[in-house]
């Protein structure tokens, strides 16, 4: 069985891990199925919208910019 480390917002986490649990799912059970639901229909399983996902993906980027840039780094991300 493969392991993928992923980086996720503690909140997120948290609320992903409860409505799991409620829906009787693990976490890991939860990606599990949106994988396969993404392999089987060749797509994301959810419509996406260019904008949403330019914010969603700017974010994600400033915050694992933190974790990698080197000092003085940072002010190319301030321009985006």
């Amino acid at each position: 069985m493969a392991q993928i480390h992923i980086r996720i917002d503690d909140k997120l986490k948290d609320d992903g891990e409860k409505l799991f649990r409620e829906l009787g799912l693990t976490f890991s059970t939860a990606v599990s199925v949106f994988v396969s639901q993404a392999v089987r229909e060749r797509c994301i399983p959810f419509h996406i919208s260019e904008n949403r996902v330019k914010d969603i993906t700017l974010a994600s980027e400033k915050t694992l910019a933190k974790d990698w840039l080197l000092p003085g780094e940072d002010a190319a991300w301030r321009d985006l």
